[in-house]
């Protein structure tokens, strides 16, 4: 196959390079792999490539790796973001084949093989999307205004500061209706990210808040998780989801099951029950769809905008475009909604593709792509979690162990291991936060006007109390 270079170095290096309309890249008469998107899957592929006689190139938005699962606790002070991220061009260090560029594309031009970015074009002989997903709010535009998602570092940054400087104004504000929504948190999305923000606000409620906040007591802070199905974890197995609930009302959070948001103005919650929760924190955890950039016939996409492909990983349709991760959909009778859009999933698929695509450039025969499930943890709050490993089912100490060990040996770099390894031992021993610090000031992007809160005193605090009410029966 023919290579179309962007432009030529001596050496193999980089250093002539002349500015242009392309993104310049190492002269190489090697096949050029593009690889958009630096997530659990561009990872694993890009590992199982880096031995090969392949040119890689690496793009993405962001020149680190995010460590998604630990979002939850930068977003509640439990981690420093340095500790779950780490840069590309430290992770690829001594790959000889590979090279990381800066850039987000946004388009993709698959009849000239080609792919167009913020920085400029370049020409691919394979192509691999792993550009994951973005928040999903299901076309609720004030939800999407006024609440956070956490699909980013930045999102759990934002979060943070959101929740401290809410707990701050707490403090200074002397209108009790204000103070309430201030310090009331509704988590939306009973999956393993809702269930772990739960329990980490919940612990950080009964022994943070008491000690930094003296002004008021810490039962001011009502925590709310809404679902819109009939169980918690609904992926996991019957016995998970009762023991996360449990786990969960113990530390008093509110459960709503069958129960989903339809409005919210910055202030107050709606849900299509009828009920509303006066807040001014509202995290959205409960959906997700596909995040690419233009130029796949949108017959290809399917529900969730996922990109549709054969067993091979292959986007239908397409001769040498292929995507993995939480993009992908392989349709297929055991598998119609696709496979799971975890971590498991995407690692998996970028190692298969790596020897997938080594086979078709050696013309050897090819394999399609067979997930093996090696189970599903969640945690909720510290020495609490649940576990599902084949047909083992169980939960508390050992299953929280497990969890601990399996997040930290994820984890990028021995220096991140070892940070995040700290700070779960002192928080172990003391339940210490340490990192409760406002370094800039977080405001929405909201032009929604504030409704007369006079209009709504009683029949919120009616709502609220009746919700508790209900879970403690």
């Amino acid at each position: 196959m023919g290579m179309k270079t962007n432009c030529i170095s001596e050496n193999n290096t980089e250093a002539n390079c002349k500015l242009t309309d392309l993104v310049c890249l190492p002269h190489t008469l090697l096949p050029r792999i593009v690889v958009v998107g630096g997530g659990f899957a561009g990872l694993a592929l890009v590992e199982g490539l880096k031995k090969q006689k392949v040119q890689v190139i690496l793009i993405d938005r962001n020149n680190f790796h995010q460590f998604q699962p630990l979002f939850y606790q930068v977003a509640t002070s439990a981690l420093e973001p340095d500790s779950i991220v780490f840069p590309f061009r430290k992770q690829i260090s001594g790959y000889k084949n590979v090279s990381f560029r800066l850039a987000e594309v946004q388009e993709v031009q698959p009849s000239i093989n080609t792919i167009v970015t913020d920085k400029g074009s370049l020409t691919y002989d394979y192509l691999v999307l792993a550009t994951g997903t973005a928040t999903n709010f299901f076309g609720m535009e004030n939800v999407e205004r006024n609440s956070l998602g956490m699909k980013d570092i930045r999102d759990s940054l934002n979060i943070r500061h959101m929740m401290l400087q809410n707990l701050e104004q707490a403090a200074i504000t002397c209108d009790d209706e204000e103070r309430d929504a201030l310090t009331n948190f509704v988590i939306v999305g009973g999956g393993p990210a809702g269930v772990e923000m739960a329990g980490a606000l919940a612990e950080f409620c009964k022994y943070i808040l008491p000690k930094d906040y003296p002004e008021y007591p810490s039962s001011i802070m009502n925590i709310f998780l809404v679902e819109a199905m009939d169980k918690l974890l609904i992926a996991m197995s019957e016995k998970a989801s009762s023991k996360t609930l449990t786990y969960l009302e113990n530390l008093n959070v509110t459960v709503l099951l069958n129960e989903s948001v339809s409005n919210y103005d910055g202030r107050v919650v709606q849900t299509k029950n009828g009920k509303r929760i006066l807040a001014k924190n509202l995290i959205w955890t409960a959906g997700v769809k596909g995040d690419f950039p233009k130029g796949i016939d949108q017959k290809h996409v399917v529900k969730g905008n996922r990109l549709k492909t054969d067993a091979y990983l292959k986007v239908d349709g397409q001769e040498n475009i292929y995507a993995i991760g939480d993009i992908a959909a392989l349709i297929s009778e055991a598998t119609p909604k696709g496979h799971p859009q975890v971590a498991q999933t995407a690692i998996q698929q970028g190692k298969h593709l790596a020897r997938t695509l080594v086979n078709i450039i050696n013309k050897k025969t090819v394999n399609p792509f067979k997930y093996k499930d090696k189970g599903s943890l969640a945690t909720v709050g510290k020495r609490r979690a649940v576990a599902d490993l084949g047909k083992l089912r169980f939960g508390g100490y050992f299953a929280w162990l497990l969890w601990s060990i399996v997040h930290l040996m994820s984890i990028s770099g021995f220096r991140n291991k070892l940070l995040v390894g700290f700070n779960w031992v002192i928080s172990y021993f003391s339940y210490e936060k340490s990192k409760r610090v406002i370094i800039r000031n977080f405001k929405h992007d909201s032009t929604t006007e504030t409704p007369s809160k006079n209009n709504s005193n009683h029949d919120l605090e009616k709502d609220i109390n009746s919700q508790k009410s209900s879970i403690d029966a």
